[in-house]
């Protein structure tokens, strides 16, 4: 999914990237609120990660149904694109901003980045994703982020796949894996997330320290450590990649199969389900946004079953609506995890950039 995600957020910022989307909508009249004030612009922007992706038929019919065009702009990682809105506060570059997940949520609310507001069909929304009371944020969708493993390197090696975070300290693993900056990535903050779910809160510097002993690579973000660290995935294969284990999303391994040619019966990629930590993303109108009125119409698009069917094969993260179906191809290859490690949103935002600092003082130093 931040996504990350995603983020995502997901796994598949080096597959596709577009950066000017034409209409998006459905017909189940979730979108088009609020079109009768605003700019008069009849061009909506949406800041977002390099993950964001949405089928061209998708974003006409919206076009069709509510008039708006959606430009999108889009900033690298998630934490990377954040970071550029929260600098911009109060002179956005965009109307909505979509990215922002529940690792870093409380960055963004605590200094008002985001104008609340209610979006239509959020009561088939799933409850547990709904946070924020207050509506700054719309929930979007939902990822886990996990250890992938190269099943080839595996199989060759005859070594059993690492299933959990304490299987990544054995001598076995040394040197295998790679991982995102626990402070500008958002799968990177949520796997130290993980760690801190797994270890608890006396524990997990001890676990990073063993971690980094055993030979853990640590890169800017996920589109590094996927496509150009990661041995399993195609553009790691085309580098060259010696890095079997990397930390991404228990979504991306349909990726590898749905962008191969010919597709393989079988994902080339394997996720270590007890290395998991749930992640949610939301969008939200931003402070200041020159087009109210479009954003909040593509706020409410973006919770109809029509974007929401759409996500999974395009950004490869879960829907959020329950009446949502997910793709064969989704469900056949990809991950379903039934208990990710979580931390309560208020811990994290008590204690995000503390333990952020910890882990680089740990880990990068």
């Amino acid at each position: 999914m931040n996504t990350t995600t995603k983020y995502a957020a997901t796994a598949l910022a080096a597959v596709l990237g577009v950066t000017v989307l034409v209409g998006c909508g459905s017909d189940d009249g979730s979108a088009g609120s609020g079109a009768s004030k605003g700019s008069g612009s009849k061009t909506v922007t949406l800041v977002s990660h390099d993950s964001f992706n949405v089928s061209d038929e998708v974003l006409k019919a919206f076009t069709k149904e509510t008039g708006y065009k959606v430009k999108t702009l889009k900033s690298g990682d998630a934490g990377a694109a954040l970071n550029q809105e929260i600098l911009t506060k109060g002179s956005p570059r965009g109307d909505v901003f979509f990215g922002v997940d529940n690792t870093l949520l409380s960055r963004a609310l605590d200094i008002g980045l985001f104008t609340a507001y209610e979006a239509k069909g959020l009561d088939r929304v799933a409850p547990d994703t709904q946070t924020d009371e207050k509506h700054r944020v719309t929930p979007v969708d939902t990822g886990d982020i996990c250890v992938n493993y190269d099943k080839k390197f595996f199989a060759d090696k005859k070594l059993a796949p690492p299933k959990t975070f304490a299987d990544l300290l054995k001598p076995a693993y040394k040197n295998l894996l790679v991982t995102e900056n626990a402070g500008s990535s958002s799968p990177g903050l949520g796997f130290l997330l993980g760690t801190i779910a797994a270890e608890g809160e006396d524990g997990y510097e001890a676990y990073w320290k063993k971690l980094k002993a055993n030979g853990v690579k640590v890169v800017d973000g996920w589109e590094q450590a996927y496509n150009e660290e990661f041995s399993g995935s195609a553009g790691g294969k085309k580098t060259g990649a010696d890095r079997p284990l990397v930390v991404s999303y228990a979504s991306s391994p349909p990726v590898e199969v749905l962008y191969a040619d010919p597709q393989p019966k079988e994902a080339p990629t394997g996720v270590a389900t007890g290395t998991c930590f749930r992640q949610t993303e939301y969008a939200g109108l931003l402070t200041g946004a020159k087009n109210e009125a479009g954003g909040k119409a593509l706020l409410d698009f973006m919770i109809s079953k029509t974007f929401q069917e759409d996500m999974p094969l395009n950004m490869f993260v879960n829907p959020v609506v329950k009446d949502a179906k997910l793709p064969e191809l989704f469900t056949k290859h990809g991950e379903s995890v039934e208990t990710p490690s979580t931390v309560a949103p208020e811990k994290i935002a008590a204690n995000r950039e503390q333990w952020i600092q910890s882990w680089q003082s740990l880990v990068l130093k």
